[in-house]
């Protein structure tokens, strides 16, 4: 073998060294980024305390049109228009929702693992909506104002 193959292939490896390293260094450089998610993954308990206040959680009833019933628990921020702020929990997703002068209002919303959103009516307005659609179904959360309290209501 000559020179010339020989020197050839030293140099395609150290260009190959050299481009894998500077690629390693890049992702080193980004972090978790690229392949994280922020603030880490959370299991279903880490999330269920992170909504949960120190105040008893209180149960709304069963919506049968939804096939879930969902949850409402007092929030640990206070609500920005005067009227309770609440979060609700469906097999399909979490929203939390406050009452106002304009009437009821979804501050955020999102989808359980397997879900996504597919509509939302985040209002202010009489009453709005959030609907999750995934491999086990639908879940539809209608909420209204009751007094100053969101509440879970059964949709048509």
């Amino acid at each position: 073998m000559g020179r010339r193959p020989l020197a050839a292939a030293a140099g395609w490896l150290a260009t190959t060294v050299a481009a894998t390293l500077v690629g390693l260094a890049a992702i080193q450089l980004v972090g978790a980024g690229i392949t994280g998610t922020p603030g880490g993954v959370r299991d279903e308990r880490e999330v269920a305390r992170a909504l949960a206040s120190p105040a008893p959680a209180t149960t709304t009833p069963a919506n049968p049109a939804v096939g879930a019933t969902p949850t409402a628990t007092p929030a640990s921020h206070p609500p920005d228009a005067g009227g309770a702020r609440r979060s609700f929990v469906t097999d399909g997703g979490t929203a939390v929702a406050e009452c106002g002068p304009a009437g009821v209002r979804l501050v955020s919303w999102s989808p359980a693992q397997g879900y996504r959103v597919k509509d939302v009516d985040r209002g202010p307005d009489d009453h709005v909506e959030v609907r999750f659609v995934g491999t086990e179904g639908e879940h539809e959360l209608r909420l209204r104002c009751r007094g100053s309290e969101p509440v879970a209501t059964p949709h048509d």
